[in-house]
């Protein structure tokens, strides 16, 4: 049984037992049966960039929809990850900066590309959680809330040029090499769990974009590998980081929704390319996501670095159908 170490004033809130070979983590619904998150990723600057200014309205925003938890998808900390558990940027980019009430939730937390170009191990440590009980980081495991199991994937293994031309930069590969080996256990298990999974709504986090239209462009890796076990299994959204950006992108092929929310910190990359999929919203900005769900309805918003609504968006299941509709603001 895969053990987590968490402060006690957690101990009500998670249990976590194993589903196949990925960690599951029981996270209770409000009374109403609704949940409501804030996805946030590309964020570990120790406050610069307007990293600050987002945190701010990351609060006001969580205070104004009584936020369960938070998802980080990835690249947590810049420019190359942490260099060991005393590292002072877990502090400097974690704990200084999201102050606020609200934000005193977990932080269930992927990898990116610039976590694994420092000391992995160290970041996925317990003993982070000594300095601050938030932050749950592991590389591959399920949030579980009834109505909804968060899949949360470590897609960089999945990314071959940062094996074989890794320009200059060093990968900590430890645990995860041979990757051939690593990226097919783990296939495996995401398949399994999608299809023992018995949830309203199926969502799956990475780092890595699946589809996006700004600087990073597909991941064309996930598209072979993982995109057809999204689709035969069902899932409903794909949310990512990665390109320092907000989007949607609606699949032309089948109900599965695109979102990125990779806006933490440094952005405004200037580049728009468009794929085959419906783009439905790009903001080449700062900023954040909200998801509010509950048995038979989602609702998503984005929000700029001022906290302003740019973009809304709902689906409601009906017969295990799906009734999008989008609101641009």
């Amino acid at each position: 049984m895969a053990q987590i170490l968490l402060p006690l004033s957690l101990l009500s809130l998670l249990v976590s037992v194993a589903l196949a070979d990925l960690t599951r983590i029981e996270h209770s619904l409000k009374n109403d049966g609704s949940l409501s998150i804030l996805v946030i990723g590309d964020w570990g600057r120790k406050g610069t960039y307007n990293q600050s200014l987002v945190a701010e309205q990351m609060g006001k925003v969580g205070k104004e929809l009584d936020i369960d938890f938070v998802i980080s998808t990835g690249d947590n900390f810049y420019e190359n990850g942490l260099t060991g558990v005393d590292d002072k940027a877990f502090e400097q980019s974690f704990s200084d900066i999201y102050t606020a009430d609200s934000l005193q939730k977990p932080w269930y937390t992927v990898l990116g590309n610039h976590d694994y170009r420092g000391d992995v191990i160290a970041q996925l440590s317990p003993a982070l959680q000594k300095l601050d009980g938030r932050f749950i980081c592991m590389r591959s495991f399920i949030v579980n809330s009834e109505i909804v199991e968060f899949f949360l994937v470590d897609t960089t293994p999945f990314v071959m040029k940062y094996w074989t031309t890794p320009e200059g930069q060093h990968y900590d590969w430890r645990d995860v090499e041979p990757r051939d080996t690593y990226i097919s256990n783990l296939l495996q298990d995401l398949n399994n769990a999608l299809q023992a999974s018995s949830a309203n709504w199926k969502i799956v986090v990475g780092h890595h974009t699946m589809r996006s239209v700004s600087e990073h462009r597909d991941t064309a890796e996930l598209l072979k590998y993982m995109l057809p076990i999204l689709k035969k299994n069902s899932v409903d959204f794909y949310v990512n980081g990665h390109d320092h950006c907000l989007e949607h992108i609606s699949s032309t092929d089948s109900p599965l929704q695109y979102f990125t929310s990779g806006g933490g910190s440094k952005a405004w990359r200037g580049t728009y390319i468009p794929n085959s999929d419906k783009l439905q919203f790009f903001y080449d900005g700062q900023g954040f996501m909200s998801l509010k769900l509950t048995k038979s309805d989602a609702d998503i918003i984005f929000y700029d670095v001022a906290g302003r609504e740019l973009y809304k968006w709902s689906m409601a299941k009906i017969n295990q159908g799906h009734l999008p509709s989008t609101v641009a603001m």
